[in-house]
């Protein structure tokens, strides 16, 4: 199937206020999804048998945050994070990217952590690739079943991926920077 012909059946299924835009001037095309309906879009992505797709590639966090006066003319939207989800169908060898796009602080209060549904109940695969976007970038997985740091401590202030990160001087008596 053509990214068109998905974002047609997506749309079909689940309407205009949660398939929003279908973008296809990149080498990837991608469709985002409204966060709220994450998860039952996955489930019908998975099982639907014209689309079939049975495999997350990556499941990766952008911080897209407000740039610096010099790149600010370019930027062209607001401050936000997307989760970017690779998905294949070894089936009918197609591929096509979801992204899921979130306001980088949730309530726009900073510090608290942008949140959309897990799925990893539909890709078993995405229980690491979600732990991992929790941990660096900072992205809440609401339902997931272990949500915990994967590759920095658990006492660990922050996620390194956010634009706004600062390195720590020192931790745990060992110097960073």
């Amino acid at each position: 199937m053509s990214p068109q012909e998905i974002f047609d059946s997506l749309v079909q299924q689940f309407g205009d206020s949660v398939i929003t835009k279908l973008h296809t001037e990149s080498i990837d095309p991608w469709i985002e999804v409204s966060a709220n309906s994450l998860a039952e879009v996955a489930t019908f992505l998975k099982t639907d048998s014209r689309l079939g797709f049975d495999h997350l590639n990556d499941l990766t966090g952008v911080d897209y945050c407000e740039p610096d006066e010099k790149k600010a003319k370019k930027f062209g939207h607001d401050p936000h994070v997307e989760v970017v989800y690779h998905l294949s169908s070894y089936t009918h060898k197609h591929a096509i990217v979801i992204k899921v796009i979130l306001p980088r602080w949730k309530d726009d209060k900073p510090g608290q952590l942008p949140e959309v549904p897990t799925v990893s109940g539909v890709w078993a695969i995405a229980d690491w690739h979600e732990r991992e976007c929790f941990d660096l970038v900072g992205v809440n997985f609401v339902g997931h079943p272990n949500l915990r740091r994967i590759l920095c401590a658990e006492d660990w202030v922050g996620h390194a991926l956010r634009k706004d990160y600062e390195f720590p001087l020192e931790y745990h008596g060992i110097r960073g920077k």
